[in-house]
C-alpha cells in the first residue's frame, strides 16, 4: 500500500485516512445511517444504531485496549533489571569498541509552546526520550534520537532537534546522533539504520511505546537487512490499578489505548 502512496505522491494523505477510519468517525456515521434508516425500517434502524453506540461504548474501555495490545498489538515485554545489568556489564567490558547504541523514536511535537517561548515534544514523544536517557544513564550507552517533522505537523524545528535541545539542557545528557528528516516509522528506520550503519552499530535498543514496538522492530529489521540487531526496550506498560469492572466503563485513558492499538493495525496496512 505504501508503494501505491508514493507512487501517486499523496503520502500525506496517510493522517487523513488513518483518522477516518479509527473511531469514532465509523460509528458515528453508522449512526447517522441507522437514524436514517429507522423511518423506512424501523427495526433495521434500531440495530444499526444500537450497534454503532455498542462500538462506541467498546472502543472507550480499558478492557478492550488490554485484549487489543495482547492478541492483536501483541507488546513486548519490558527489559528486566537483570538484561539492563547484563547490557552494562558488555559495554563496561567492550568501551571504546562497543558496537551498541540506544535508539528513540519520536512521538510528535509542539511546534510552539508559549509557555516555554519555543518549540516543545510532544507527551509521548518526551516519554520516550526520558526513558531512553535513563536507560542510557543506567548501561552507558550512546544515544540517538530519530524524528523529522511527521506527515500530520507543521512545518518547523525537527523534532530530534527539539529533542537533542531537551536532552543536553534539561537532563544534561546530549545525543550522539540526532536523525532529522524522517516523516513516519518506515523512514525512521532507514534514516537510523543508515546513521548508525556508518558509525560500526552492530546493536541497538530500539525505545519507544510498546503498542508500537512490533512495527517499529519490523521496520528496522527490513531496514538493516540483518546486519543490525535490534532488541525491543518498550515503555509505557504500565497498567491502571482499577477494579476489573471498571475495565468495562468507557474512559478516555481506555479511549486512547484503543485508538493507539487499532492505529497501529492501519499504520501497518498504509505501510507508515
Amino acid at each position: 500500500m505504501n508503494s501505491l502512496f508514493t507512487m501517486l505522491n499523496i503520502e500525506s494523505w496517510k493522517p487523513f485516512l488513518v483518522a477516518l477510519m479509527l473511531p469514532p468517525v465509523p460509528f458515528l456515521l453508522m449512526t447517522l445511517v441507522g437514524a436514517r434508516l429507522i423511518l423506512p425500517r424501523r427495526g433495521l434502524g434500531w440495530l444499526v444504531v444500537l450497534l454503532s453506540v455498542t462500538g462506541l461504548w467498546f472502543t472507550a474501555c480499558g478492557g478492550t485496549a488490554h485484549l487489543l495490545e495482547t492478541f492483536v498489538v501483541k507488546e513486548p515485554p519490558a527489559l528486566t533489571r537483570d538484561r539492563i545489568a547484563e547490557i552494562k556489564s558488555q559495554q563496561r567490558a567492550d568501551g571504546k569498541n562497543s558496537t551498541t547504541a540506544i535508539v528513540i523514536l519520536g512521538a510528535g511535537k509542539e511546534s510552539f509552546a508559549p509557555e516555554y517561548g519555543v518549540s516543545n515534544l510532544s507527551a509521548g514523544s518526551l516519554e520516550r526520550l526520558r526513558y531512553g536517557l535513563w536507560l542510557s544513564r543506567e548501561t552507558g550507552l550512546p544515544v540517538a534520537f530519530s524524528g523529522g517533522t511527521g506527515w500530520a505537523q507543521n512545518d518547523g524545528a525537527a523534532e530530534a532537534d527539539i529533542a537533542n535541545r531537551i536532552a543536553s539542557q534539561e537532563f544534561n545528557r546530549p545525543l550522539r546522533w540526532v536523525e532529522s528528516q524522517s516523516r513516519d516509522t518506515r523512514t525512521n528506520a532507514a534514516a537510523s539504520v543508515s546513521l548508525l550503519k556508518a558509525s560500526g552499530v552492530k546493536h541497538i535498543l530500539l525505545v519507544t511505546h510498546g503498542w508500537h514496538m512490533p512495527r517499529a522492530i519490523a521496520a528496522f529489521e527490513q531496514s538493516s537487512l540483518g546486519e543490525i540487531r535490534v532488541e525491543a526496550a518498550p515503555m509505557g506498560l504500565a497498567q491502571r490499578v482499577n477494579r476489573p469492572e471498571l475495565d468495562w466503563l468507557p474512559s478516555v485513558h481506555g479511549f486512547s489505548r484503543v485508538h493507539h492499538a487499532l492505529r497501529e493495525v492501519a499504520a501497518k496496512f498504509f505501510g507508515a
